[in-house]
């Protein structure tokens, strides 16, 4: 007998739509940050009770419109981890943290996967996220509330309650 429990497939139509939605989430979120240099972090608890992290360093433009991945192996497993994420029957809880190069500290936001999208995080759970622990030399971050993602239903009309 297993020690923990199995992940169960969840089928070749509910990981499309995670795949869509993933697309369309990260768009969002690229939009909302803007132009600059960014760090995209991953963070989920799976329901076999593994925990799985994903990272992606990029830069965005806005004129030209550009985007630039520092490593496209990670950003494609960062993606792959949010589509399981948004799909929901492999994962329990999941964020991603958005780190902003500002001077004279980064800057932070952060959403939380629940009902198949990407809501902001709360910005007190977001702090302490973010805060080193204690001993640990590491940059401090500002917080603030991140954007509310417009979620688009299948006929690509904005959602009503996005």
């Amino acid at each position: 007998m297993p020690s923990r429990p199995e992940l169960v497939y969840p089928g070749d139509a509910a990981i499309q739509a995670a795949m869509d939605r993933t697309l369309t989430a990260l768009a969002a979120v690229f939009q909302a940050l803007g132009e600059g240099q960014h760090t995209l972090n991953f963070v989920a608890e799976r329901t076999d009770d593994v925990f799985a992290t994903g990272r992606a360093d990029l830069s965005i433009g806005t004129d030209p419109i550009r985007l630039a991945v520092l490593d496209e192996v990670e950003f494609c497993a960062l993606r792959a981890l949010l589509v399981f994420a948004l799909e929901g029957s492999t994962m329990r809880s999941a964020v991603v943290i958005a780190t902003t190069a500002a001077d004279p500290n980064p800057r932070a936001c952060g959403w939380t996967v629940r009902d198949g999208w990407l809501h902001p995080m709360n910005t007190d759970d977001l702090q302490q996220a973010v805060t080193p622990c204690p001993g640990v030399s590491a940059v401090r971050r500002e917080v603030y509330d991140a954007p509310v993602l417009p979620q688009l239903p299948d006929n690509g009309e904005e959602c009503p309650h996005a």
